[in-house]
């Protein structure tokens, strides 16, 4: 797993970006896959996420994910739930010790936030089109009506496909105008006419910065560079692949 040293450094709140790393599973899911939207043995993705929630020191039953639609909505929960009653959402927030709060990506980005003072943590999946319709102002603004500062969050970005691996087609651009998104920092140009290289770590901590979060870490680690440590959605399309693994990224109030 990693780790981000601005949150590791918070009293009472563990953490991981886990990698692939560890695990039972086997062929394109080889390792420690936690995707239960995975066509990867069922067993196999429980061991692994019983693996994840031991090393968090939580019950499995409270190693917490929701089903993921690319959206800005957001869950403040204080109970772990059952897989089917996975609630749509693209934040989980939590203030109940032992819960731990984590969102499964495989490119997009996964962000983890904690207010130590006032014991609030939340994790929020971030692609391009959940940061467009505002999920990381959601998760901000949620934690803030939990009794979180947002002078005191700390956020840190972890694993996901960096700008020189993520080209994207004049349809990506537009509809990303369409978001009200103009600003051309985020993009790069490539070889291709129409194309460009999309900067989805950067794009994610200007939303958090415009949010008011001063106290943001980018673990710089690319999903698609790496298939020894991670899983990549767009790896695996670029290869033929029918799946691909989905990594877990967690945190916990410690209690």
């Amino acid at each position: 797993m990693l780790q981000a040293p601005s949150l590791g450094a918070l009293p009472g709140i563990r953490h991981a970006f886990f990698t692939r790393e560890g695990g039972v599973s086997k062929g394109l899911y080889a390792g420690l896959n936690g995707g239960v939207g995975s066509h990867d043995d069922p067993a196999n993705v429980a061991q692994n996420r019983a693996r994840m929630a031991g090393t968090l020191g939580v019950l499995p039953e409270n190693l917490v994910t929701a089903y993921q639609i690319h959206s800005s909505d957001v869950a403040i929960i204080d109970r772990p739930w059952a897989a089917q009653q996975r609630p749509r959402v693209d934040a989980l927030i939590t203030r109940r010790p032992g819960v731990a709060v984590a969102v499964t990506t495989a490119d997009c980005g996964p962000v983890l936030l904690a207010d130590a003072s006032a014991g609030i943590v939340a994790a929020t999946h971030a692609g391009w089109r959940g940061a467009a319709k505002g999920v990381i102002e959601a998760t901000v603004a949620a934690m803030e009506r939990c009794g979180a500062e947002r002078r005191r969050i700390v956020a840190a970005l972890g694993p996901m496909i960096r700008q020189p691996n993520y080209e994207v087609g004049p349809e990506f651009v537009a509809a990303f105008k369409i978001q009200g998104e103009a600003d051309e920092r985020f993009f790069a140009p490539a070889s291709r006419a129409d194309h460009a290289f999309f900067n989805l770590a950067g794009y994610i901590a200007a939303r958090l910065a415009g949010a008011g979060i001063c106290h943001i870490e980018d673990l710089g680690h690319c999903t698609y560079c790496d298939p020894a440590r991670f899983f990549s959605y767009r790896r695996s399309v670029h290869r033929g692949e029918n799946d691909y693994g989905r990594h877990i990224n967690a945190i916990v109030l410690s209690g």
